[in-house]
């Protein structure tokens, strides 16, 4: 494309600059915490994360307050930043049978083993405004702290572990494999999209890496396309997981495990329609797992990990380049606004190549003779 250097424009981009940050800041208000918008909006700040590719909450919730809410910009001035940090190595492969437990749901099966537990969510709520929020004081959240924690010692304690419900259907020979394609390794044999191209059919540990980080409503986008019937995915909800997994590392000195922290997950896995090939009738897996709570976008993902393992594609959300090429956020964000960028050269020769266009029309037109396109 034909881009020119504007000249004369530092000044105005400057005070553009200057205008956002005001736009941010003005009025009575007092400014934003770091502290509030990571404790409070605690759902925009594990979203930004999973889209942004850094667990970091103190940083998300920055990049939050500078973007002005923004959460693509968000996103994108937090991977931004993590493209500025050392690579000091990667996590080890971590089961999520060892996550500690905040929701736990299942829309299989009624009783599972070990209960279902509902956690935090608004799932049950009436989608009504709470105008109390508009003066909400401090003797509210005391209030709300003393109900929620009156009867806690009357309940159950939640169990350190619970079991797969994917594991029982494998057990009865009920659930289909998911194939394993041939591994592409790096020196550390570990497949690393950030510093690896994705060929197509990708592997799907690289697709499943691409839509963890990718922008919820893309996905969202493509996996209800496959639900309302451009495509063959109706899911179950085998299993939700909502907490937290052990992150763990080899010492950088003694090459040992050690224990890092622990990092927020939300985990689904969907059952869909059975085949019955290779094997006989057998449900179909879709997984999807990404940072902090992001429901909506570990179901999606886990619908489209399972619309992309279709054998021909019948549809956008079943065909893997399709899907994996789009669903990028921050790609997407980046290709759009360019388009404001001067595009001076490029449309004076749109206006060149029309007006001669007409030219030769009009002098068709004026002959008789027929127009060709």
């Amino acid at each position: 494309m034909g881009y020119v250097a504007v000249k004369g424009g530092t000044e105005a981009i400057e005070n553009a600059c200057k205008n956002f940050h005001y736009e941010r800041i003005k009025g009575g208000s007092q400014p934003l915490e770091i502290e509030q918008i990571r404790e409070q909006l605690y759902l925009l700040v594990d979203r930004v994360m999973g889209e942004g590719s850094l667990y970091a909450p103190d940083l998300a919730a920055l990049a939050i307050k500078q973007s002005a809410g923004d959460t693509l910009e968000a996103s994108f001035l937090l991977r931004a930043y993590r493209t500025t940090r050392p690579r000091i190595g990667y996590s080890l492969p971590q089961s999520t049978r060892d996550m500690r437990i905040i929701r736990r749901i299942s829309a299989a099966f009624k009783d599972v083993p070990g209960g279902q537990v509902l956690g935090s969510t608004a799932d049950y709520t009436l989608r009504l405004l709470d105008f109390e929020l508009l003066e909400e004081k401090r003797s509210r959240k005391e209030q709300v702290v003393r109900d929620l924690l009156k009867d806690k010692l009357s309940h159950e304690p939640i169990p350190d572990e619970f079991p797969k419900i994917v594991d029982i259907l494998r057990r009865e020979g009920l659930l289909k494999e998911v194939p394993r394609r041939e591994r592409r390794e790096n020196g550390n044999g570990i497949f690393d999209i950030t510093r690896q191209s994705i060929t197509f059919p990708a592997q799907r540990s690289a697709a499943l890496q691409t839509m963890a980080r990718g922008e919820t409503g893309g996905l969202l986008l493509l996996a209800y396309s496959s639900m309302r019937g451009y495509g063959n995915i109706h899911p179950t909800i085998g299993e939700l997981r909502v907490g937290y997994i052990p992150l763990r590392i080899r010492h950088p000195y003694t090459g040992e495990p050690c224990l890092a922290g622990e990092v927020k997950v939300t985990e689904a896995e969907v059952l869909a329609r059975f085949t019955d090939r290779e094997g006989g009738p057998k449900f179909t897996l879709g997984y999807g797992l990404c940072f902090g709570q992001n429901e909506v976008k570990a179901i999606s993902m886990a619908i489209l990990d399972r619309a992309i393992q279709a054998e021909r594609a019948t549809c956008p959300a079943e065909n893997g380049e399709f899907v994996l090429s789009h669903v990028d956020g921050i790609e997407s964000m980046g290709f759009c606004n360019h388009w404001k960028l001067p595009h001076y050269v490029d449309f004076q020769s749109d206006l060149d190549r029309l007006r001669k266009a007409q030219e030769v029309y009009e002098a068709e037109r004026l002959e008789g003779q027929p127009h060709r396109e």
